[in-house]
Formats: structure tokens, C-alpha cells, sequence
């Protein structure tokens, strides 16, 4: 079996509008990750690390 995608949760939940500063999932994407197959999981950690790169060029 394939491995788990780890969740990004930082445990510093901070969020602005419908964004976690902390982890970059969208309110939406930690609603839905216990429920999240595999592919969707790695597809939400790749737009939060994006979104995360985002906010630190700022």
C-alpha cells in the first residue's frame, strides 16, 4: 500500500478569510482531508505550499 500523505496541519490554526496562514490549506481543504483520497491529499499539499510561498513574498 502506498504511503499516507502526511496532513500539513502545523497546529497553529491562523486563519484570514478562507486561508490558514500557518499551513496554506484553504478552510475547505481541512474540512475534507479526512475524506481525501490520496491523489486529492498530495493535490492539497501542493496549492498550500504554493499559497505559503506566496504569502512569504509579501
Amino acid at each position: 500500500m502506498a504511503k499516507e500523505i502526511e496532513n500539513p496541519c502545523t497546529a497553529l490554526c491562523q486563519l484570514s478569510g478562507d486561508l490558514c496562514v500557518s499551513c496554506g490549506r484553504s478552510k475547505d481543504d481541512i474540512r475534507k482531508w479526512k475524506r481525501m483520497k490520496r491523489p486529492e491529499k498530495m493535490a492539497a499539499v501542493q496549492r498550500a505550499t504554493a499559497r505559503l510561498k506566496g504569502l512569504k513574498k509579501r
